[in-house]
């Protein structure tokens, strides 16, 4: 199945977004971070990093850092796939829970 990118900065480009849209389907019924962990276990898998704060318009908050706008959404079931700068993602839940990882 073919994961739909919805570009959320005008600057934003699908090189932007790399090869995160091929890494996640539908097809498989695990969620959105075993199946990234899965298939960038050549860069490292998936590794949450602890201290971010997820903000109301989407950016990302980490202590002593400027907040990251979201570049680029995907869904995978109720899960929204979020890309920002500098390689981050985050996996948000229905419920607002989230990770966030480096993926460079």
């Amino acid at each position: 199945m073919i994961v739909v990118v919805e570009l959320l900065d005008p600057a934003c480009t699908f090189d932007d977004v790399g090869f995160i849209p091929s890494m996640l389907s539908d097809d498989d019924e695990r969620p959105a971070v075993k199946q990234l962990d899965a298939h960038y276990a050549h860069g490292g898998g998936w590794h949450a990093m602890e201290g971010f704060t997820m903000n109301k318009d989407l950016s990302l908050s980490y202590p002593g850092d400027p907040d990251l706008p979201p570049l680029a959404m995907l869904r995978l079931r109720d899960e929204r796939i979020v890309i920002y700068q500098y390689g981050f993602v985050a996996v948000i839940q229905t419920d607002g829970k989230f990770e966030a990882a480096r993926m460079d």
